[in-house]
């Protein structure tokens, strides 16, 4: 049994961007129930959030759109872009949502917990330097990211992006640092528009963004055989000191926003897949963070099976997973891929 560690804490509910709006308290709660199941109690190491200090939001962010952010704490209703508001909780949980995960890293990568789930929102992925979008804040994964290399004394950390929409914001933070390895499969095209297979990153980042866009309809095994055949002979190449991923499950059969056809079997396999490439490379440092996800019950469904896959409960099979992809589909994958990235990593 893996010592797992959870973040959860009531005030992420608090976040509210209108009752129509899909990224809603209701995805958290169904979450926590979900935990205080019988069968899930008691396994998992509750981890205490906390807030984000500025200075560790500046790693990421602009001095100013903190200020913005800041400035919403305790307002009832703040526009910031036609996908994202802030309520007057939405500062409060923004804050913990970043210091959440960063206090999963730190206990990982300390040796107190062997791996971490951050269930936590608003979600991140997409969030500029300056600018709030596609119902993010701030950028949670980043900002941990850097964390672990400013603070931690990290020298590489990649980060494995499966939600549906391109992580943009985590792209760009790390497009000129060769010490992040950001690597993300999505719906493509789609919003936000960005990520397709020739955005690789420039200057001293050449090569450590890997983005592999997927045609709608992408199952359980197109998805293993990409983190198998693309991503697992490059994380073992590049030998991070700690996996973070952006955890989206609007790629899940039934999410109302998503075309992706992954089940809740697919999640627990592509978690044993990450998991058996941090055996490989970093003593097993895994810590995961809540992105999308946004049909309820599918959401906390999958998680389970993600959470008793990190805690060791159970070992999902994921070759057999990965032998049901199309063939043809998987060549063409490959293909593009090595034809941007082949200079660049000798694993491929």
């Amino acid at each position: 049994m893996n010592r797992t560690g959870i973040v959860r804490d009531k005030r992420y509910m608090s976040h509210w961007m209108g009752d129509y709006h899909p990224e809603k308290p209701e995805r958290l709660k169904a979450v926590y129930e979900m935990l205080d199941e019988p069968s899930m109690t008691g396994r998992f190491v509750e981890v205490t959030a906390r807030p984000a200090v500025r200075e560790e939001i500046l790693l990421i962010h602009a001095p100013r759109f903190v200020d913005t952010l800041a400035a919403t704490a305790g307002q009832e209703y703040t526009y910031l872009d036609p996908d994202t508001q802030t309520c007057a909780g939405s500062y409060e949980a923004a804050l913990l949502a970043a210091g959440g995960l960063c206090q999963a890293v730190s206990l990982v990568c300390s040796g107190d917990l062997d791996n971490g789930f951050a269930l936590v929102r608003p979600p991140g992925h997409h969030a500029e330097r300056s600018r709030a979008m596609g119902f993010c804040l701030f950028n949670n994964v980043a900002i941990a990211a850097r964390f672990a290399l400013e603070s931690l004394h990290l020298k590489r950390v990649l980060i494995v992006d499966w939600d549906l929409h391109h992580g943009n914001g985590t792209q760009h933070s790390f497009e000129e640092d060769e010490r992040v390895l950001y690597f993300s499969t999505h719906q493509f095209p789609y919003y936000p528009g960005t990520g397709d297979f020739d955005e690789i990153g420039r200057g001293k980042g050449l090569g450590y963004t890997l983005n592999v866009p997927l045609p709608m309809g992408c199952g359980d095994g197109e998805y293993l055989a990409v983190f198998q055949k693309v991503l697992r002979p490059v994380a073992l190449e590049f030998k991070p000191e700690l996996i973070l991923v952006s955890a989206g499950f609007d790629i899940y059969e039934g999410d109302p926003l998503g075309g992706m056809r992954v089940t809740t079997r697919g999640f627990a396999a592509l978690t044993r897949s990450i998991m058996e490439m941090a055996q490989g490379c970093c003593n097993g440092r895994v810590v995961l963070t809540l992105e999308g996800g946004y049909n309820v019950e599918g959401l906390a469904e999958s998680v389970k099976m993600v959470l008793l896959e990190m805690a060791g409960v159970s070992k999902t099979e994921i070759e057999e997973l990965a032998s049901n992809a199309d063939q043809d589909f998987l060549d063409v994958i490959m293909r593009n891929v090595r034809e941007f990235h082949h200079a660049h990593w000798k694993n491929l």
